[in-house]
């Protein structure tokens, strides 16, 4: 079994920061890419920012020079600092990695933490 908690999530003004990270925990042989969604009600699901298992980061055009992916490998924990964040930025931000465990190899999500930019 393999989980992905999130945290960090929360209420912030127009231009202020958060940190959200994202933990995998159980049978894990290994974990390729990791990255972060977000999803606002009656929108479709917004690829936010990817990073490889070598350091590769990937960001939407709408986060860039705004938002940083990183991760540590030796705790399997993927990151999303969050800089000069907008009304816009509001969601539900989901975490995700590309895990093998035992035979299986494929996408596991978190279970979502809420982000809300008040203007």
């Amino acid at each position: 079994q393999v989980q992905l908690v999130e945290s960090g999530g929360g209420l912030v003004q127009d231009g202020g920061s958060l940190r959200l990270s994202c933990a995998a925990s159980g049978s894990i042989f290994s974990i390729g890419t990791m990255g972060w969604y977000r999803q606002v009600p009656g929108k479709q699901r917004e690829n936010v920012a990817t990073v490889t298992s070598g350091g590769r980061t990937n960001y939407a055009d709408s986060v860039k020079g705004r938002f940083t992916i990183s991760r540590d490998n030796a705790k399997n924990t993927v990151y999303l600092q969050m800089n000069s964040l907008k009304p816009e930025d509001t969601a539900v931000y989901y975490c995700y990695g590309r895990i093998r465990s035992g035979s299986y190899y494929g996408d596991y999500w978190g279970q979502g933490t809420q982000v809300t930019v008040s203007s």
